[in-house]
């Protein structure tokens, strides 16, 4: 059984393959975020020297989430420039991602990541890059279309070609390499996502977005067609090993080392493994959404509300696993160093898969009736406020 692929929610019509993919990648992102909080602090399940094989591909899985998240954040900035002025939407996103920005460092940190305020350890994660995304996408989409998709194209295909530059500046850390804003004794600012891939894909989603004004059978060829050639550039990409990601893949442990690109920035393989595969996913939903994929239609409506809450959720359970387990939420509390991102945990401190992955699915199921609840407010409300959150 399904349900036709586009919806009007109060007076606005949404095309739900994009919902449904965006709340498939949101229930992915809160493997990651569970991992982080109730797995065994300081493993890197990219390093498979040690990492078994069911680690890296628990976290291989949710690397789909953030490129398909930007992706679609372009593709549904282009959606509402049918409703809205081109004025109108550039103050919007303008607007909106500074909100996103202030949110990473305020609302997202004392909710989220860490209980406390004394900004030891600030590290600027997905909401900041996506908030200078839309910032970015805000001056880009005056440009004629064209160029806009060159630009995009340029900035996704192009930017590992400045992977030898080794400058530790602030600005080159902002744009292209993952490093430190600030460190002294007392405060840390790590930058873990540089903005330059990321501006690229919000506008190359932008510029798809364009195929949402087709006949369904001709959009429906392009995604099939444009994901094909995405997942057959990767494959081709990794074989000769020469460019598009900065860590080259070895024999030693073939498939797991073919798949270990580089997301810090984002590789050009990294990109490509990843959006070609959600261009395909896109491409099937297109004609109908099924019914067992209304769970994540819902998810992927509040995407922003999900966000804060899952988070808020999986750090309030492992605070009271941590009480049951020491008589303390102190730890929870603390500031941690970067190898102990999000917080400072007890002594002896993870979980093994099972227990991870069901607390993953936990806090799934949890966070389902809130996003219904909000779901149903912003679909009958048009206060702008709510397009905000």
């Amino acid at each position: 059984m399904a349900t036709r692929a586009t919806e009007i929610v109060g007076d606005r019509p949404r095309i739900e393959s994009i919902d449904v993919v965006r709340g498939l990648v949101m229930i992915l992102m809160a493997l990651d975020h569970t991992r982080d909080f109730f797995g065994t602090a300081g493993d890197d399940p990219t390093d498979l020297s040690r990492a078994s094989s069911a680690l890296f591909l628990t976290r291989w899985i949710t690397h789909f989430c953030a490129p398909v998240f930007f992706l679609l954040t372009g593709l549904s900035a282009r959606l509402t420039l049918e409703r809205k002025t081109r004025p109108g939407l550039s103050r919007y996103l303008f607007t909106r991602g500074l909100w996103l920005i202030v949110l990473e460092a305020t609302l997202l940190r004392w909710v989220g990541y860490q209980w406390n305020a004394d900004y030891h350890v600030t590290m600027l994660l997905v909401l900041w890059a996506l908030g200078w995304s839309m910032i970015a996408l805000a001056g880009l989409l005056w440009l004629p279309r064209p160029v806009l998709l060159i630009v995009g194209l340029v900035l996704v295909f192009g930017h590992n070609l400045a992977d030898g530059v080794t400058s530790t500046h602030p600005l080159w850390v902002l744009l292209h390499r993952p490093g430190f804003l600030l460190s002294t004794p007392n405060h840390v600012v790590f930058v873990a996502y540089p903005l330059i891939p990321w501006i690229g894909v919000t506008a190359l989603g932008f510029a798809l977005g364009d195929t949402y004004r087709w006949d369904a059978e001709r959009r429906q060829t392009w995604l099939r067609r444009l994901g094909v050639a995405a997942c057959v550039s990767f494959v081709v990409l990794r074989l000769f090993n020469s460019y598009g990601d900065p860590r080259p893949w070895d024999s030693a442990r073939t498939i797991l080392s073919f798949l270990n690109t580089t997301k810090y920035p984002p590789s050009l393989a990294f990109l490509l493994m990843t959006l070609g595969p959600a261009l395909l996913v896109l491409n099937l939903l297109d004609r109908r959404t099924p019914s067992a994929l209304r769970y994540a239609l819902t998810l992927g409506r509040v995407p922003f509300f999900y966000y804060v809450f899952h988070f808020f959720l999986i750090h309030l359970l492992a605070a009271l696993v941590c009480l049951a387990q020491t008589g303390t939420l102190a730890p929870m509390f603390e500031s941690p160093d970067l190898a102990h991102y999000p917080v400072s945990f007890p002594p002896g401190w993870g979980f093994g898969r099972p227990i991870v992955y069901g607390v993953w699915l936990m806090v799934v199921a949890i966070s389902y009736a809130p996003c219904r609840w909000f779901a149903q407010i912003k679909g009958r409300s048009n206060a702008r406020f709510l397009s905000y959150l």
